[in-house]
């Protein structure tokens, strides 16, 4: 498991308290959304990938977003950057 923290200037939490009930709860739900976004993006990846070249696919999502790192057709962001020639 991995903690995330954030910190707000007081202007901007007085900003959250106008647009949300709670800051820590939007947070908490964007962060959560997009994790849940990024992983059906991966699984959809691994089972074309998987089907393609008659690989078994793990069981589970957390077992196919594994092996989609595992078999290297997903990388992070960071990896994707860093390979990425400056323009």
């Amino acid at each position: 498991m991995v903690t995330f923290t954030s910190t707000l200037t007081d202007t901007e939490n007085k900003a959250m308290e106008w647009c949300a009930l709670s800051a820590k709860d939007w947070i908490d739900n964007a962060l959560h959304n997009r994790a849940r976004i990024a992983m059906e993006d991966i699984v959809a990846i691994n089972v074309a990938h998987c089907n393609a070249n008659g690989i078994a696919i793990g069981v589970g999502i957390t077992a196919q977003v594994e092996q989609a790192y595992n078999l290297g057709i997903v990388t992070t962001a960071a990896a994707r950057n860093a390979a990425t020639p400056p323009t």
